[in-house]
């Protein structure tokens, strides 16, 4: 049996005028954004809020804070099972690309950033709460993201995916309010202090499965530490620009989507558990339906369910058995 699907890769600029597609999984943290009313407003001010970020972090020959500026592409990832032209949308993830407006340069960025998958909807929406209705004890089901994992590392070493992007990807999320944050002495130029849990997660263990380990970086005057998910050397594969670029496009949103934890007057210090029941913080004067965000996990979960899972179940199960 063939150990590839088909990859097709799509992109487009997500800008003030950025419309989420129908393809797009409405609770991907920047189509959330791009609806109601206040949708230009809210993308003008997260862009604008990316832009004052990187410039603060990339300060050296940056003296009016105004040298950089990024552009975000939208990267969405269809695959095709059985070669025969229908696809199915797997995987959306941000691009990030830096102009240097001293050089007129254009610099290419890390690709990764906010994660989205409907299978990961599925499996944390629909099969984990259904293997755990009516028992007594949380347990997680045998081969839990095996196949999403191998998806996303098959995707990753796909001609497509190198035919565009140089660098593996990065993708950078919230610390878990379920866990305990040690401050270490180590720190890095741009990302900051490292810390590390005092456990590990369901998160950390389904992203191994995809390739990734982890590390968390509280960078210079942020609030608290991110997860910074990566394959290789993240202090040294990358340039400090690029790192820049994540950092400031991911605390952005975070600042948006969790600011009981990245918008809190209060810093982490030396041991840090997140609280998103912390009052003391400010909120962002952008939009943003956290609620409705949820219930639409478990709708999309539903629908790959419906549309992936169950349509090509042998296919799939007789591909994850056999991939190398």
């Amino acid at each position: 049996m063939n150990n590839d699907f088909t990859f097709t890769i799509k992109s487009i600029c997500l800008d003030e005028n950025y419309r989420p597609s129908d393809n797009t999984r409405i609770t991907t943290n920047f189509a959330n954004l791009a609806r109601g009313e206040r949708r230009q407003e809210n993308l003008r001010d997260a862009l604008r809020m990316i832009n004052n970020r990187f410039n603060a972090l990339a300060h050296w020959d940056n003296a009016k804070g105004e040298r950089y500026s990024v552009e975000l592409e939208i990267v969405s990832v269809d695959v095709d099972i059985e070669g025969k032209g229908q696809s199915f949308p797997t995987i959306e993830i941000l691009k990030t690309n830096i102009l240097d407006h001293h050089t007129e340069q254009r610099i290419e960025g890390i690709v990764g950033n906010n994660f989205s998958s409907y299978v990961r909807d599925y499996d944390f929406s629909v099969l984990l709460p259904n293997h755990n209705k009516n028992q007594t004890q949380f347990s997680i089901p045998d081969n839990f993201g095996d196949l999403h994992g191998k998806l996303f590392k098959s995707f990753v070493k796909s001609d497509s995916f190198k035919e565009k992007f140089t660098k593996p990807p990065v993708i950078c999320l919230s610390v878990s309010d379920n866990k305990i944050y040690q401050r270490t002495g180590n720190q890095h130029p741009v990302l900051g202090v490292e810390y590390q849990p005092n456990s590990t997660s369901l998160t950390e263990q389904y992203f191994q499965k995809m390739g990734l380990q982890v590390r968390y970086f509280m960078p210079a005057n942020s609030a608290a530490p991110l997860a910074f998910y990566f394959v290789g050397d993240l202090l040294n594969d990358y340039t400090n620009l690029e790192l820049i670029g994540t950092i400031s496009t991911m605390e952005t949103f975070q600042k948006i989507y969790r600011p009981e934890i990245y918008n809190a007057n209060a810093v982490a210090g030396k041991s840090y558990q997140p609280n998103l029941k912390n009052l003391d913080h400010s909120l962002t004067q952008i939009v943003y339906d956290r609620e409705e965000r949820s219930q639409l996990a478990s709708e999309q979960g539903k629908f790959a369910e419906q549309h992936f899972i169950k349509p090509y179940q042998k296919v799939l199960e007789q591909w994850s058995a056999n991939y190398a």
